[in-house]
């Protein structure tokens, strides 16, 4: 390379390294045009920070001397809270000195007495007469601290009067200023009577005179009076005790008694009794609705099953009038099979029979039953979709079936039964379908899997659709079964207590009782009563008598007879 291109090529650096100092001073003086813009960006946020801080300050002082202030309104409500509590409690002593049953208050009573004093003796004459007697008082009249306090008027009440005991006291000297009522309500347990009733004999003129009793015991050759064999049923089939437990409860009440005798005697009962079966069921039967449900209690038998043992699942089935309110159980060897349900509920019914989805109870919609219809259950169909919570089609189903209980929760009390039937024409309908096409979706959805619980849930439900939906046919009918369902609940108690029958034959007694004992519960009456009276009554009834007799002793008829 000569002298002349070395130059050129030095000069052509030169130029480069120049245009390059260039363009980094340009960049340079841009960075700070930049920080520049950035610095005063960041100073004007400080000044904004500065003003919102003391803003804060002046927010918090504000807020500290509000709290005081609420701290101070609070402490005077208090002490006025107080003042009004003190000022109810003089006017109430003061009440009850006014109220009292003495003859005559003195106004010397009244002063030793400690009432506020806004209240002016002087307005007082000397005296203040007994005021006039009062009908008894409704016992939501009394408080107890603003809360209901029932008097129990009817009970049997022991007055005991206590007068001072201080050895200054003369109570010849003293006047009368009124007394205050402290009650305690005492239990005394079971209490058991011997009554003998000594007949006398006398012989008069070559005759014999003998006193008669005037009460006789209801089973023959027993001592046990209807209200001891009351007492017993009333303790096993209302309040489910065993039988060894209440043995157990007589003894410690103060009557021993073996384990044989409360079974013999509700064994004897109980076919006192049996005429109840036939005119119980024709009663029901005669009901335009009523309910069927069933449930199990453990039978011990003398076939072996196949775990060697004695015992056996044994059904007890249900019907329940709705109208008036009686329920039958009733016990087949145990079966559960369709031809108990057809053997009980004559196929020329004519009404409504509401019921699970209990593929037995299918018979009701098939031309077995041309006069009945089936009611189905909405509970039942829900708790399926419950069980495979969460789950959002399920969510949905139960959402919907809920608005159906939602919109009859909105129905008024004094609404009539056309008003009824108006209202559920208008609501229902709308509702129903949309449920009906929600659950075909889910069956025909190809990812719900025909065996998935979701499927069996859809298609149980829809196979139960006709009979949930003609709840909207009458003004009365319900949405589910639970009415029977809660009766039901009487032998579930039953069974966790007892365990088992003894017997097919038991198991049959059990039911008859169970049957009239619920039927009073189900019509409010006291059960102790009604088989103490009732079995009074059958000591004097033909077991021929016709079934009127029979029926005027049911307890939705036994109550007008009372």
């Amino acid at each position: 390379m000569n002298t002349g291109e070395l130059i050129a090529l030095l000069k052509e650096q030169l130029r480069q390294s120049a245009e390059r100092e260039k363009s980094l001073l340009e960049q340079i003086t841009r960075l700070s045009c930049q920080i520049e813009k950035q610095t005063v960006q960041i100073e004007q946020q400080a000044m904004l920070l500065k003003q919102q801080a003391v803003l804060l300050e002046q927010q918090a002082s504000n807020i500290k001397d509000l709290t005081a202030t609420i701290q101070s309104m609070e402490e005077s409500m208090r002490l006025r809270e107080d003042n009004i509590r003190a000022l109810k409690d003089q006017n109430r002593a003061l009440g009850n000195l006014l109220r009292n049953k003495s003859e005559k208050i003195t106004v010397d009573s009244l002063k030793t007495a400690d009432i506020p004093e806004t209240v002016k003796l002087s307005e007082f004459d000397g005296t203040v007469e007994k005021p006039k007697e009062k009908p008894p008082c409704n016992p939501k009249d009394r408080g107890n601290n603003n809360a209901r306090r029932k008097e129990h008027f009817d009970l049997e009440t022991v007055i005991e009067d206590i007068y001072p005991d201080d050895p200054a006291f003369e109570r010849e000297k003293a006047k009368a200023a009124g007394y205050t009522d402290s009650i305690l309500y005492k239990f005394i347990p079971g209490k058991f009577i011997k009554h003998i009733y000594r007949q006398h004999n006398y012989v008069m003129e070559g005759k014999m005179y003998s006193g008669k009793a005037i009460e006789k015991a209801p089973l023959l050759n027993s001592n046990y009076d209807s209200s001891f064999i009351a007492g017993i049923i009333q303790l096993r089939y209302v309040y489910a005790m065993p039988v060894e437990r209440i043995t157990r409860y007589f003894t410690e009440s103060g009557f021993e008694l073996p384990k044989s005798t409360p079974h013999g005697l509700i064994k004897k009962v109980a076919i006192m009794m049996e005429r109840f079966e036939t005119v119980l069921r024709k009663v029901i039967l005669e009901d335009d609705y009523i309910c069927i449900d069933e449930t199990w209690y453990t039978i011990l038998t003398r076939e072996k099953n196949e775990q060697g043992k004695g015992v056996r699942k044994g059904y007890i089935w249900a019907a329940l009038a709705r109208h008036t309110q009686l329920v039958q159980f009733f016990y087949e060897n145990g079966s559960r099979k369709t031809e108990v349900f057809t053997d009980y509920v004559e196929t020329n019914y004519q009404g409504a029979i509401q019921s699970d989805g209990l593929a037995n109870y299918k018979v009701i919609e098939s031309e077995t039953y041309p006069d009945a219809i089936r009611l189905g259950c909405f509970q039942h169909c829900k708790r399926k979709f419950l069980e495979i919570m969460p789950d959002r089609e399920a969510e949905e189903i139960i959402t919907m079936t809920n608005l159906l209980y939602h919109k009859e929760h909105k129905r008024e009390p004094d609404w009539t039964p056309e008003q009824i039937l108006a209202y559920r024409g208008e609501y229902a309908p709308p509702i129903l379908k949309k449920l009906k096409d929600r659950l075909t979706e889910i069956t025909n959805d190809s990812q719900t899997l025909p065996k998935s619980p979701l499927a069996k849930a859809a298609n149980y439900m829809l196979g139960q659709f006709d009979a949930l939906s003609n709840y909207i046919l009458r003004d009365d009918y319900d949405l589910d079964n639970n009415a029977i369902e809660r009766v039901n609940r009487y032998i579930s108690i039953s069974r966790r207590n007892s365990l088992f029958c003894g017997s097919h034959d038991g198991a049959k007694r059990m039911a008859l009782i169970y049957s009239l004992a619920c039927s009073c519960r189900l019509n409010n009456i006291n059960t102790f009563k009604y088989f103490t009276d009732i079995l009074n009554r059958l000591t004097n009834i033909s077991p021929n008598a016709p079934d009127n007799v029979f029926i005027d002793m049911l307890p939705h008829r036994w109550n007008q007879l009372e």
